[in-house]
């Protein structure tokens, strides 16, 4: 199967499953461009009163789809062109959504998840899921926008600890600090799940979509970061970070 953002519609909820079934649903660039798309054709619809964003299968998303990164990731402008519009665009068309947004999470929701999953106004996650961002065993940093999308959703603290000490928490963590709105044992999750949506569904949208624009947070992430943050995309300790992971053997930094 085809790694895919599929998503569909029904009596006022849009469903959005992130797919990449070999891969524990990792996004690759296309699905990334895929995401912007559907969260934008999701907006354009006035019957839509709230939409509920999941993985396929055990997991939420591990990640960025590592395999591809040698193609792009160590030319500086094409590196740019990846996190400044792929990705960026992506995450700004969850942020614009104009009607709730609540992230299902199971499983693995590192990187990217961990990204996406910020976008989103309400969280509900699995005792057993587990959150992170290990990129600096690859030697590179998360791109300045996305580290700050991610900074203001966990804190700074957590966000140090995932960044900095490539800390992997769990459920319990997040949601003791705040990140996930509510925490369900694994059996129990599916059920809370449709609980949460057959309450919002009943709500009035006005209210929602209003009470959305009033909650929504300023962003950090207005300015476009400046081309000199991925200056080291040819450095070598983020080629041998990623070529080591490829080839399954620890890196030497």
């Amino acid at each position: 199967m085809s790694a895919t953002v599929a998503w569909e519609h029904s009596g006022g909820l849009a469903t959005v499953t992130l797919s990449n079934a070999s891969r524990m649903n990792a996004m690759t660039r296309a699905m990334w461009r895929q995401l912007r798309v559907v969260f934008s054709e999701i907006a354009s619809l006035s019957d839509v009163r709230c939409v509920l964003l999941q993985g396929a299968g055990a997991h939420f998303c591990a990640g960025g789809d590592i395999s591809e990164y040698p193609a792009f990731r160590f030319d500086p402008q094409s590196l740019q062109h990846f996190h400044e519009v792929e990705v960026w665009g992506g995450l700004q068309a969850v942020l614009d959504c104009p009607v709730p947004t609540l992230a299902l999470v199971r499983g693995n929701c590192m990187g990217a998840g961990l990204e996406i999953a910020s976008c989103c106004d309400l969280r509900l996650g699995a005792h057993s899921s587990m959150y992170g961002a290990p990129i600096a065993r690859l030697g590179f940093p998360m791109a300045p926008r996305e580290a700050a999308l991610v900074q203001q959703a966990v804190g700074a603290g957590t966000a140090a600890a995932i960044l900095l000490a490539a800390e992997s928490v769990d459920a319990t963590w997040l949601h003791h600090r705040g990140f996930l709105t509510w925490c369900e044992p694994d059996d129990a999750l599916q059920a809370r799940a449709e609980a949460l949506v057959a309450r919002m569904l009943a709500l009035s949208p006005q209210a929602a979509r209003l009470n959305k624009q009033v909650l929504r947070p300023s962003s950090p992430t207005q300015q476009a970061t400046p081309a000199s943050a991925y200056a080291y995309a040819d450095s070598a300790e983020h080629r041998e970070g990623i070529l080591a992971f490829l080839d399954k053997r620890p890196p030497a930094f």
